[in-house]
Order: structure tokens, then C-alpha cells, then sequence
């Protein structure tokens, strides 16, 4: 919408004006340590140039003039990136004010630099970094704490600080969004785990939140950190389904979409986290019915308008995305799908359906049957009667 950070948007003309920001924040850069200056910095990123390349797919189909500048690309995109987060993480020098102030400008460049296509070698952006820091705070600490805002469930457990043997593995920013989320009891995976009837029918059948309410499943919000340290824990458990509270706000679309997008093409990401917690809560959300459920239940936190919006998010989220026999949440959707089929659950739910949908409805009926009730008395009694007089 903005900016471009890497070469994939570079030659886009409508993004010119932000060109100016990147001069400026690269100024403010070199000012940080002695010694820097432009040329140091590119004798650095020349060092790393065929490393990076190598993270591009097509990146011989781009323009000969981006190929022949990338170490510029590398050096002004990189240095607006690492100091913009430091801007907006209060690490200003001493006397400076910020460069971007307009708070509308502020969050369509964060929301940009959260996109799959928008995004550069972390261990080039580190480098930066590094060369230029004066106390001792790690890069990754600062990303999270600069994207803490656009995060579904802003809790400590997100910002949980990155091993030292994961941080080398870093891909880019989107990558470490990722990291932040992790949920708090692992589930192992089995490779080639055979299929069977129920795992395949809760993908058929699995109910959505209405109809999981009139089969007498009740919905709860985690209350604390205690309960949940993460967004993905939703649990199902004695016919009660357990989801931890979280906020839909404008961000929330992009930063699903993209994380989604990096889960599914990437080969080394096994678990799908984001991706399994679209796709259960499409199956969750039909319509703004389902959402305004959960909105009551204090589940969702509705920050973009309508109900409808929000269904319509996570309707469309999951479009084109495939189903892992590792589906995180394949143990809660079986337990759903089972206990629906219960009988005595399916006979609450019709009951509930057909005669308790409203308060009036509900009426009708409970005066229906106590109007049977005590017709079926009157008639036991008047053959009481009679019987009694013919004794008699």
C-alpha cells in the first residue's frame, strides 16, 4: 500500500514517495556509531548479496537495473526497516524526534512490512543492526515488541524471548511473528498416521458454533494466563469447548493471510498452527450468527465493524488451503462431531431447534404440553370416575 522492502516492489511507481523516508531514516542511521558510513555498510551487505539473493524464487526475472543494485536495495530498504523499529521502540538518538508521525502513515508501513512479498533476509536486517547497536538488546526482541499491537492475543507468553540455536534459522520479519506464537503443550506429530473413519468425518460434518450451542455444548473464554498461555490452546472437553480470547482489528486479515501464506509454502513448517486455527474457526463461523455467539461469550473481540466482517474474514480465510493429516485441532473436531451424534444430544438439539428457538416459541411449547399434561389427567380421572360410579 506504501512501502516496498525488497526487490519484488522496488520499480512500483506508486510507492515512490516513501523513497524520501528511506533517505532519511538511513541519515539517522549512520549517525548512530563512528565510523559508519555508506561505503563500510556496503562492503558488509556486498559480503552477503549472493546469500541473499539465493532467499528470492524468480529473481532472474526481474529487472536487470534491481539486479545490478541489490546491495543498494539491501543497504537503504534494510536501514529503514531497523531503524524505523527502533524509532517506534522509543530507541531514539539523544535531541532527535521521529521521523513518521502521521499515525494513519504509521500503520498501513507496519501492515506493509508484514507481507510475504515485502520482506528481507533477516540475517541482513540482524547485520544492520548489529553494526550499529550500543546496548546490548537483540534484534528479534524489538521486532516482537514492534509488532505486539497486530498480535491476535497480546499476552507475555507471545513475547517470549527466541532461543539462541532458533535465531540463526530466522527467515525475515513475518518469520519471527511467528516464532512469537507457540502453543503451550505441543502435540506431537505422527508421519503417516493412518486414517480412519472418524478422522475424516469431523472435515464432513464438523458442527459450527449454533449448532454445537442446541446440542448442549458450552462455550467458555480462557479467564487468565493461567488457563492459556496461547492462542491456539482451544480444547474440548465434557461438552464444554474452551478458545482463548482474542481481537479481530484491521491488521488482523493481513497478518493471518500472510502467516497462512508462509506456513503453506514453507517445507520446514510441519505444524501448521495459523493455518489449523483459520480452518477450525471457519468451521466454527457460518455467519454472523456464530460470531455474535462467540462476541457474547466474550470470546471475540469485534474491532472492525459488523459481525458479518468478521465472518466473512474467516469464511474466506481459508480458501485453497489443504488439510494435514497433522491438523492441530483434529482431537477437539472428533470429539464435536462425536458428541453431536450422541442420541440424547441430538434429541436436545432438535428439541431446542423446533420448539425452543424463541422465548415465544418456547412458551407455546411448555403450554402445549401442560396443556396436554392436564388434558391426560381430566381423561384419567373422568375414567376413574366412571369406573367408580359402575362399581357403585
Amino acid at each position: 500500500m506504501l512501502i516496498s522492502i525488497g526487490p519484488y516492489h522496488n520499480k512500483n511507481p506508486k510507492l515512490r514517495s516513501m523513497e524520501k523516508y528511506k533517505l532519511m531514516y538511513l541519515q539517522r542511521f549512520l549517525q548512530r556509531k563512528e565510523g559508519i558510513d555508506v561505503e563500510s555498510c556496503m562492503r558488509e551487505l556486498e559480503k552477503l548479496k549472493d546469500e541473499a539473493l539465493k532467499c528470492y524464487e524468480d529473481i532472474g526475472h526481474l529487472d536487470s537495473d534491481i539486479l545490478a543494485n541489490f546491495s543498494e536495495i539491501l543497504l537503504l530498504d534494510g536501514c529503514f526497516v531497523v531503524e524505523y523499529i527502533r524509532e517506534n521502540c522509543g530507541m531514539l538518538p539523544k535531541g532527535e524526534d521521529i521521523i513518521i508521525k502521521r499515525g494513519c502513515i504509521r500503520n498501513q508501513v507496519r501492515r506493509d512490512l508484514l507481507l510475504m512479498e515485502n520482506q528481507l533476509p533477516f540475517f541482513v536486517l540482524t547485520k544492520l543492526h548489529d553494526m550499529t547497536k550500543k546496548v546490548e538488546i537483540s534484534f528479534t526482541k524489538e521486532v516482537k515488541s514492534f509488532f505486539q499491537d497486530v498480535l491476535l492475543k497480546p499476552t507475555p507468553a507471545s513475547l517470549l524471548e527466541i532461543e539462541d540455536n532458533q535465531k540463526k534459522k530466522i527467515k525475515h520479519l513475518l518469520h519471527v511473528v511467528h516464532m512469537a506464537y507457540e502453543p503451550s503443550k505441543k502435540k506431537t506429530r505422527i508421519p503417516n498416521m493412518p486414517r480412519d473413519d472418524d478422522d475424516i468425518s469431523w472435515i464432513k460434518v464438523m458442527p459450527n458454533a449454533t449448532e454445537l450451542l442446541e446440542a448442549g455444548v458450552r462455550f467458555r473464554k480462557f479467564e487468565n494466563l493461567r488457563d492459556s498461555k496461547s492462542l491456539f490452546d482451544i480444547k474440548f472437553d465434557n461438552g464444554v469447548i474452551s478458545i482463548p480470547n482474542f481481537q479481530v482489528v484491521d491488521d488482523t486479515e493481513t497478518l493471518l493471510r500472510n502467516i497462512i501464506a508462509y506456513e503453506q509454502q514453507s517445507f520446514d513448517v510441519q505444524l501448521r498452527y495459523f493455518t489449523d486455527f483459520a480452518i477450525i474457526m471457519d468451521h466454527l463461523i457460518e455467519s454472523d450468527k456464530e460470531v455474535n455467539l462467540l462476541r457474547r461469550k466474550g470470546i471475540i473481540e469485534n474491532w472492525i465493524g459488523e459481525d458479518k466482517e468478521v465472518a466473512s474474514l474467516f469464511n474466506k480465510i481459508g480458501n485453497g488451503v489443504s488439510i494435514s493429516s497433522d491438523f492441530y485441532y483434529k482431537e477437539e473436531c472428533i470429539k464435536a462431531v462425536k458428541h453431536r451424534k450422541k442420541p440424547w444430544n441430538r434429541m436436545k438439539a432438535s428439541l431446542r431447534h423446533n420448539y425452543f428457538k424463541s422465548p415465544w416459541v418456547g412458551a407455546s411449547t411448555v403450554a402445549a404440553i401442560v396443556l396436554l399434561l392436564l388434558t391426560t389427567i381430566q381423561t384419567i380421572l373422568a375414567v376413574i370416575d366412571g369406573v367408580t360410579k359402575k362399581k357403585q
